[in-house]
C-alpha cells in the first residue's frame, strides 16, 4: 500500500505518513515503554522511535530522493534538497501518563503537511493553498477548516525555555485583565492546539521561542494555520522565520491584535 503513493502528490505522502505514525501511536498505547533520556527532563519513548521508523519508510517510498529531519532519527539526506520535517510523537509526556492529547506531524518545508490525532482518527492537512481535514479514508469525508474565535479558548505554551523574558512571560499573559475578560486558557502543549485553532476548536495559541517555521514541533501547525486563513506572527508581530520570536496564531485579525496589544502592555 505504501509503495501506492509513489506518484501521488505531497500531500498525499503527508497523510500518509502521519497515519502510519498514529497507528503505531495508537496501538503501543497503555504499554510499559521504555524512556530514552533526552537531557534537561526530555525523553522519547519506543513509541516515538517505532512511530519515526513507520512515517520514514513511506517518505522514502513515495520520495526516495528527499532529505528527511526527524525528531528522533536526526538528519538523513541532504537538507539541500527537498526537506520532510517529522516529530512522530508531539506531547510525550501526555502519552506516557496515560492522556492522548497527542499528535503525529508530518510537513514538507515550505509545502505540505499534515497533523494526525491517533486517538480521534482525524488528519488535518494541507496542500499548501487551504487546510483540510478527514475523518475517514478518501477525500468524500474531507471538510474544509475553517477558523473562528467564537470558543475565546486560547492555548499558551507554559513550558520551559522562555527566551525572551523578561519581557514577555506567558504567564503574565494570562493574568492580563483583558485576558481574563476576553478569554479562556487552556494548555494542550501538543500541534493539536495549532490544528485545532486551524479547525475553529481555538481561537489562538500563543508560545514564545526562536524561529519555529523549521521545527519539527511546529512546522506542520504552522503551515495547516496558513493555509486555513489564520493569523501567524512571532510574539513580536514580525513574521514567523530565521529572526523570529515564538509565535502567536490567531483565527482573526480581531483576536491576533487583542493578543498583541496584551503583550505589548507587559513589556
Amino acid at each position: 500500500m505504501i509503495n501506492s503513493y509513489a506518484s501521488s502528490d505531497d500531500a498525499a505522502v503527508a497523510i500518509a505518513g502521519a497515519r502510519a505514525g498514529a497507528d503505531v501511536v495508537r496501538n503501543m498505547y497503555g504499554q510499559r515503554l521504555n524512556r530514552i533520556d533526552k537531557g534537561a527532563g526530555d525523553f522519547a519513548t519506543d513509541a516515538d522511535v517505532e512511530a519515526e521508523k513507520a512515517i520514514l519508510g513511506v517518505i522514502r517510498a513515495a520520495r526516495p530522493d528527499d532529505a528527511v529531519l526527524g525528531e528522533e532519527g536526526g538528519q538523513q539526506g541532504a537538507a539541500a534538497v527537498r526537506q520532510w520535517l517529522v516529530d512522530p510523537l508531539c506531547g510525550t509526556l501526555n502519552y506516557a501518563v496515560g492522556n492522548m492529547l497527542v499528535a503525529v506531524n508530518v510537513a514538507l518545508r515550505d509545502g505540505a503537511a499534515a497533523v494526525a490525532d491517533p486517538f480521534s482518527g482525524e488528519v488535518f492537512f494541507t496542500g499548501g493553498e487551504t487546510a483540510w481535514v478527514r475523518n475517514g479514508h478518501g477525500e468524500a469525508d474531507d471538510a474544509l477548516l475553517t477558523p473562528s474565535s467564537a470558543t475565546r479558548l486560547v492555548d499558551v505554551n507554559l513550558d520551559p525555555p522562555f527566551p525572551s523574558a523578561p519581557g514577555f512571560r506567558a504567564v503574565d499573559l494570562l493574568a492580563h485583565p483583558e485576558f481574563v475578560k476576553r478569554f479562556r486558557p487552556r494548555v494542550v502543549s501538543t500541534t493539536l492546539a495549532l490544528a485545532w485553532v486551524a479547525a475553529g476548536k481555538r481561537a489562538a495559541y500563543v508560545t514564545d521561542g526562536g524561529d519555529l517555521s523549521s521545527s519539527v514541533h511546529f512546522a506542520a501547525g504552522i503551515a495547516l494555520c496558513r493555509a486555513a486563513g489564520c493569523v501567524v506572527t512571532g510574539i513580536d508581530g514580525a513574521p514567523v522565520g530565521e529572526a523570529g520570536r515564538g509565535l502567536v496564531a490567531a483565527a482573526d485579525d480581531e483576536t491576533h491584535g487583542l493578543l498583541m496589544s496584551m503583550m505589548r502592555s507587559r513589556s
